[in-house]
């Protein structure tokens, strides 16, 4: 999927950050050398390893293009704004309305010496006096959405012209679940008609309605473009699909299964910018982040990630990975399905038609000279032997694995049949995680609150809170549709299996003697780091319940 770096040349921005000394000669020719080696952009490394922000380069580009820099993420235009300039200038121009105050106007856009622009907003604006400022790719394409008619409407739209109605249709749909940032589209087939949601931050949406006569062919089109049978209707399907919406390549994990209604079709979107993410993107705290950087500098062991179904355990993985994948170390992946591919890394798909399972191919990988083997859950017995014996041979395995919490993985894997003094040998990091949904910046605010009334939400508040509280919650602007919140971000539990912890590993402790161990040690809970991130206003208390509970 296009990024926001990949629309940035990469000989403009080197220009751009020398030119205002914004980045040293040594970090530009790292970033160049990444570039070439991941063919991508030098941003991508300039922004993952925290040399330059988001707003760094947008006051670099703005200075290249002797303009200045208009922050459209701190101060997003609001819909009306945007609307004031007409569509078939906003769109095809990329210009959005920044400021407007007696006669004067300052836009913004990422192309700033656009021939006519100034003259073009004059124009449709009745104004003289404009100003061009330079906004970063992102920015412009979120405020520009403003322009979309609601799905329902062009739903409406697309019927009423009767011409490529099953392509349009689906064209539209995702179009918004890509605006959206949706993970998830559900197509839901009722007795008349069919619902469409979209899942936004863990939470499904309904989006828009179409009548039930024109769901067989977009169901087709979707079964044919994904490799399935059309003639099947009484069975379930998987497939993955490519599809170019514009201008980007989008990646979609297709799953169809039969109802009573009729055959309904789920789509995950599978975001290409995931697989750049670092931990600290993904929520991970910095005395956290320094208990991975111990246990991946271990020639083996094994790592191993917690959580239910759709808790960010792979998108943790794939940030290890990251940190590992060097042109000197072989990694190998077994996944299903695989959801990122990236660049430097071997990665197998399981197939049960060729009996490809995680243990063959477990057992194969092992035979190609890996450094540090990636294994997409650890389901069975199999699967566990022979993690814990690739960990034994000289191997670093990680792995994801369904546990409620960290201490819960170890009495787990013993109940699966792995030998407890194998377990002490070689688990280096237990992990477990949620996520919770992050307040939107736009329209969050804080609020000075008593320990009384924490306590009305949490009885146990006074262990996490003092006397009057100041903590954060959102009204609900047109950036986050409403909702108060924009993103998702990760809480983490981490246990670092030390030589304390190996020791009792043996005797086959409970859960929660080990939990007690490792909280001696310093390990922190799921809802204390979930209580770190409340009072940081990255969340809300609220929020926070919904996925967690205070520890025993």
């Amino acid at each position: 999927m296009e990024t926001q770096a990949s629309r940035l040349e990469n000989a403009q921005v080197k220009k751009a950050l020398l030119a205002g000394n914004y980045v040293n000669v040594e970090d530009l020719q790292r970033a160049e050398q990444y570039s070439k080696d991941n063919h991508t952009s030098m941003v991508d490394f300039l922004l993952q390893e925290n040399i330059i922000s988001n707003d760094t380069l947008g006051q670099a580009m703005a200075e290249h293009f002797s303009v200045t820099y208009a922050d459209l993420n701190t101060y997003p235009p609001s819909r009306e704004q945007v609307l004031r300039i007409p569509e078939r200038i906003g769109s095809a121009s990329r210009v959005v309305l920044f400021k407007e105050a007696k006669g004067k106007v300052t836009v913004a856009t990422d192309n700033p010496k656009r021939p006519d622009l100034a003259t073009s907003i004059q124009n449709a604006l009745g104004v003289k006096d404009v100003t061009i400022a330079y906004g970063l790719p992102d920015d412009v394409d979120a405020a520009l959405r403003h322009y979309r008619k609601p799905l329902t409407t062009r739903f409406a739209e697309i019927l009423a012209g009767k011409h490529r109605i099953a392509p349009e249709l689906f064209d539209a749909i995702l179009g918004d679940a890509l605006n959206a940032r949706a993970s998830d589209v559900h197509f839901d087939a009722q007795d008349k008609e069919v619902v469409i949601r979209f899942r936004i931050d863990g939470v499904l949406h309904e989006a828009g309605r179409i009548p039930k006569i024109y769901y067989e062919n977009l169901l087709n089109r979707v079964k044919v473009q994904s490799h399935l049978r059309i003639d099947e209707h009484y069975a379930t399907q998987d497939g993955a699909m490519r599809v170019e919406h514009g201008g980007r390549l989008v990646d979609l994990r297709v799953s169809i299964a039969p109802t009573l209604d009729g055959e309904k079709i789920v789509l995950r979107l599978l975001g290409e910018y995931v697989k750049n993410f670092t931990l600290t993107d993904l929520g991970v705290a910095s005395h956290d982040l320094g208990k991975v950087y111990d246990a991946i500098e271990k020639p083996f062991g094994m790592i191993i990630v917690c959580g239910p179904t759709g808790s960010g355990k792979t998108t943790t993985l794939y940030g290890i990975l990251r940190m590992l994948n060097r042109p000197e170390v072989n990694i190998a992946t077994i996944e299903d399905p695989v959801e990122y591919k990236v660049l430097g890394l071997n990665q197998i798909q399981v197939n049960a038609d060729t009996n490809l399972t995680f243990a063959t191919g477990l057992r194969s990988i092992a035979r190609q000279d890996p450094d540090v083997i990636m294994v997409g859950e650890i389901r069975d017995q199999e699967t566990a032997d022979i993690s814990v014996n690739a960990a034994l041979t000289g191997h670093l395995l990680l792995s994801t694995f369904h546990a409620n919490d960290a201490a819960t993985a170890i009495p787990r894997l013993m109940e699966m049949g792995v030998e407890p003094f194998l377990l002490a040998s070689t688990l280096e990091l237990l992990v477990a995680q949620r996520l919770v949904r992050k307040l939107c910046e736009a329209c969050r605010f804080s609020e000075p609150t008593s320990l009384a009334d924490l306590e009305k939400r949490l009885p146990a508040a006074k262990h996490w809170f003092h006397g009057r509280t100041l903590l954060y919650h959102a009204k609900g602007c047109a950036e986050c549709g409403g909702t108060g919140y924009k993103g998702r971000t990760g809480i983490f539990e981490f246990i670092h299996v030390t030589n304390e912890l190996k020791e009792r590993i043996p005797t086959q402790p409970s859960s929660s003697d080990i939990w007690r161990t490792a909280k001696k040690l310093g390990a922190r809970s799921l809802f204390e780091d979930g209580i770190e991130k409340v009072l940081n206003g990255v969340t809300t208390l609220e929020e926070l319940l919904r996925v967690a509970t205070p520890a025993q």
